[in-house]
C-alpha cells in the first residue's frame, strides 16, 4: 500500500458515494413516473436498497475520515435531478425513463467494479467486501428492469393515446440514432484518454460498429420517413445529456471512460429494446430484423467493456503515479 494509492481509493470511493445520491435523486421521483405498477414497485424496492448503499459508502468514508465534500454532494444531486428532468421532457417518459435507469444502474455497477479493484490493490478488504455486496445489487436491479422492457414499452405507448404507431416510429428510431451519434462522440475520445493499446483497441472496434449502426438507422428512418426531420428533433433532445462531461477533468481518466463506455451501451440496449416493440406493434419487420441486428453486437460490446475493467483501473492508477 502507498499513500498515493490510498488516496486513490478515497477519491474511487468519493465518487462511488457521489453516484449514489445522484442515484437518490432519480429514484425518488422515478415510481411515479414509471407508467406501470411492476416498474414502480421494482424503483421503491430499489430506492431502500439505494439509501442503503449511500450510508454504507458514507461510513466508509468517514472511517477514513474522508467525509465526502458537500458541494460535490450538491453537484451530484443536481445532476441527478437534471438528468429526470430530461426524462420528464421527453413525450413517452416511461420508456425513456427504462432507459436511463438501466443506463445509470450500469454506470453504479461499473463505478463499483473499479473501486473492488483499487481496494483489493490496497488492501483494503472493507471496502472490497462491500463494494461487491452493493454492485450484487445493482446488477440484480440491472435485470430486473431488463425483465419488464414489455411494461415499459406498453407504458410508453399508453403515453401517447392521440399518435399512431407510424407517427411514433421514426421519433424511435431517430432517437435511438442520436444516440449512436453521442456514442461515437464518446469513443472517438479514447485515443487521446487511454494509454493502453488492448483498451484502444477495445474501444476502436467498437466505434466502427457504432458508425455502421448509426448509418443503418438514418437509412431506415429515411426509407420511411423522407424529410427525416426526427434526426435534428432527436439530436436537440438528445444534446440535454452530455454524459461526457459528467466527470470531465478526472485523472483517472481511462477508468471513467471504461465505466461510461459501458453505461452508455446500456442506455443504447434500452433504447433498442423499446424501438424493437414499437416496431413490431407498427408491423415493420425490417426495422424488427436491424434492432435484432444490432442488439447482440451491443451486448457483446459490454462484455469486452466489462473485460476491461482491470485493465482501466491499472491504466488510470499508472496515469497518476499510484500503480500498486
Amino acid at each position: 500500500m502507498t499513500r498515493e494509492l490510498d488516496d486513490q481509493l478515497t477519491k474511487y470511493l468519493t465518487d462511488a458515494h457521489g453516484i449514489e445520491v445522484q442515484a437518490l435523486a432519480q429514484l425518488r421521483t422515478a415510481p411515479e413516473l414509471a407508467g406501470a405498477p411492476v416498474l414502480a414497485e421494482a424503483f421503491r424496492a430499489h430506492l431502500d436498497e439505494t439509501e442503503q448503499h449511500e450510508r454504507l459508502t458514507r461510513d466508509l468514508l468517514d472511517a477514513r475520515d474522508a467525509s465526502p465534500s458537500r458541494l460535490k454532494d450538491v453537484v451530484m444531486d443536481i445532476g441527478g435531478k437534471g438528468f429526470l428532468l430530461f426524462a420528464r421532457l421527453q413525450p413517452d417518459t416511461p420508456g425513456k425513463l427504462f432507459a436511463h435507469a438501466l443506463s445509470f444502474e450500469a454506470l453504479e455497477l461499473a463505478s463499483y467494479e473499479l473501486l473492488i479493484r483499487v481496494a483489493e490493490r490496497d488492501g483494503a478488504q472493507d471496502v472490497a467486501d462491500t463494494a461487491k455486496r452493493i454492485a450484487d445489487e445493482e446488477r440484480a436491479m440491472m435485470h430486473t428492469l431488463e425483465g419488464y422492457v414489455d411494461e415499459a414499452a406498453e407504458a410508453s405507448l399508453r403515453a401517447h393515446p392521440r399518435d399512431h404507431l407510424g407517427a411514433l416510429l421514426p421519433k424511435y428510431l431517430a432517437d435511438a440514432h442520436a444516440i449512436e451519434q453521442q456514442s461515437i462522440g464518446l469513443l472517438e475520445r479514447a485515443p487521446d484518454l487511454v494509454d493502453d493499446p488492448e483498451l484502444e483497441s477495445v474501444f476502436a472496434s467498437h466505434l466502427v460498429e457504432t458508425r455502421e449502426h448509426a448509418e443503418l438507422l438514418e437509412s431506415r428512418l429515411r426509407a420511411i420517413d423522407e424529410d427525416a426531420s426526427s434526426l435534428k428533433d432527436a439530436a436537440m433532445r438528445l444534446g440535454a445529456l452530455s454524459w461526457g462531461s459528467f466527470f470531465q477533468g478526472q485523472p483517472d481518466t481511462p477508468g471513467k471512460l471504461t465505466a461510461f463506455a459501458f453505461a452508455f451501451e446500456h442506455l443504447e440496449i434500452g433504447g433498442y429494446e423499446l424501438l424493437q416493440r414499437v416496431a413490431e406493434r407498427a408491423g415493420d419487420t425490417e426495422t424488427v430484423e436491424l434492432v435484432r441486428a444490432i442488439v447482440p453486437q451491443e451486448r457483446e460490446a459490454t462484455r469486452s467493456i466489462a473485460a476491461s475493467f482491470d485493465r482501466a483501473v491499472a491504466a488510470s492508477l499508472k496515469a497518476v503515479g499510484a500503480a500498486a
